[in-house]
């Protein structure tokens, strides 16, 4: 063999090694996945369209292994549990690619209702999406306690909250899922002492929170440091990662303004070694709401994702 072809036989090795080192260590500590959410909110708000086997097929061909559902994008609701022939087919749809639904987001402004009626009639939809979550072959499923006091104070709201999420928590804990919420800025919860609040209220160890950077920075001063304000908290509490970039802004007086990896001003690197050394080996996840262009989201997050991981 020539040497020149030598070293380009030796060089592609090592390339291929390099590869093969990053997919072995993410497949024994992060599960990459992104949300539906971003393409349904960039659908919305900039009038795109995305064909879900289009989205599906850019999932496997970047080689991520799950999604999050979002409960009315591409169209309609989610199945009734005892749907199965509805489960069944949107299943397969997601196994042609490869990918699991690792996740699906639900409201949860009934959860703090002051009516109490109100908060039974959520806890038993709540059940229900956990029972098709299970069903699909999720491993988590998330809430949003979206919505305004009515009437009440925020004292009574937490402490409604706090009731609902227990019982939310133990249902979904039942069915091997991991229940997380997040709180953002937009939200009457939206502060670090109102995530302790919650989950002090809830007091259920299968509770967890979800790490959006984006909605911990602003929480926390917009220094671009949110990992200092999920240090406080603990990652011990996460139940899964929504990672996102942010310019430590809102996107038009919304929520926290989502941003791809590496064009805002937070420090991903010190937010991915942070999960990291706290012990979390579960799904991390790109959130790409109200980005105009979710493919780039994705991409660079998991770019972001396979650098971190090369480093150990």
């Amino acid at each position: 063999m020539q040497r020149r072809d030598a070293l380009k036989t030796m060089g592609a090795a090592v390339l291929a090694s390099a590869r093969s080192s990053v997919e072995q260590t993410e497949a024994a500590a992060w599960r990459t996945a992104f949300g539906l959410n971003g393409f349904a909110s960039s659908s919305r708000k900039y009038n795109k369209t995305f064909p879900i086997w289009e989205v599906l097929d850019f999932a496997a061909q970047m080689g991520f292994h799950g999604i999050e559902l979002h409960a009315t994008w591409p169209m309609g609701g989610y199945p009734k549990p005892d749907e199965a022939k509805r489960i069944d087919a949107l299943k397969r749809l997601y196994d042609a690619y490869g990918l699991q639904v690792f996740s699906i987001q639900t409201g949860a402004s009934g959860a703090f209702s002051p009516d109490e009626a109100e908060r039974k009639r959520w806890q038993e939809e709540f059940r229900d999406q956990a029972r098709f979550s299970r069903a699909i072959g999720c491993d988590c499923i998330g809430m949003w306690p979206g919505g305004g006091l009515r009437g009440q104070t925020l004292d009574q709201a937490l402490e409604h909250l706090g009731r609902s999420f227990r019982e939310a928590a133990s249902s979904a804990s039942d069915l091997g899922l991991i229940p997380a919420f997040e709180i953002e800025p937009v939200f009457v919860f939206n502060t670090e002492e109102h995530l302790r609040r919650i989950l002090q209220a809830a007091d259920h160890p299968s509770l967890k929170i979800i790490y959006d950077p984006s909605h911990f920075d602003l929480m926390s001063g917009s220094t671009g440091r949110p990992h200092e304000m999920l240090e406080r908290i603990g990652v011990r509490n996460v139940g899964y990662v929504q990672f996102t970039d942010t310019d430590g802004t809102r996107r038009d007086g919304g929520t926290s303004k989502h941003l791809p990896c590496g064009d805002g001003h937070i420090d991903v690197e010190a937010s991915l070694a942070t999960v990291w050394r706290g012990g979390f080996r579960g799904w991390m996840d790109i959130d790409a709401w109200e980005i105009p262009d979710p493919y780039d989201a994705c991409r660079k997050g998991k770019q972001a994702f396979d650098r971190f991981l090369a480093t150990l």
